[in-house]
């Protein structure tokens, strides 16, 4: 699902293109504001924000497609994160991740086809002692298995 950038959220970029320009190393706080605002940083806003912020667009496009966080695509109504540090690796997330992926029906940096659901693998959640870790849109789930991770996914489902 490629979203062209329309008329408000181009205005919006352009508010916030203002927030940043001329600021030393401006262009990561701008994405960040972008992507919070529209939940995604659109590929049409990426010739306004080289502009605007006096850079390529080659150097805009590097940045957004360096960093994991950033999404060209908007995300699903809910966002999976599942947490990939060495403390939930040890306790059994890369599995969890796997299970993730089947209940969710989409892969890593996807979205599902109903847009439900998007799945991205976050490298610490800060739940270290309660691993595997989760988080799902903003709240966070520790000592994650299959049994849990089915009953999330059914209940975010049903409220859907």
């Amino acid at each position: 699902m490629n979203k062209a950038l329309v008329a408000p959220e181009l205005s919006l970029v352009s508010q916030l293109l203002v927030k940043h320009q001329g600021t030393a190393g401006g262009l990561l706080p701008l994405l960040h504001d972008v992507q919070d605002s529209l939940g995604f940083i659109p590929p049409n806003a990426v010739p306004l924000i080289a502009e605007g912020m006096n850079l390529s667009r080659a150097e805009v496009h590097g940045v957004i497609t360096y960093y994991h966080f950033f999404r060209s695509t908007p995300p699903g109504k809910h966002v999976v994160q599942v947490c990939r540090a060495e403390a939930c690796q040890a306790c059994g997330s890369e599995e969890l991740l796997a299970q993730a992926e089947q209940a969710l029906g989409c892969k890593v940096h996807e979205t599902s086809a109903d847009g439900l659901f998007s799945l991205e693998p976050v490298y610490c959640l800060g739940l270290c002692a309660s691993s595997p870790a989760i988080q799902v849109d903003d709240k966070m789930h520790a000592r994650m298995n299959e049994g849990k991770l089915t009953q999330l996914v059914t209940a975010l489902r049903s409220a859907s």
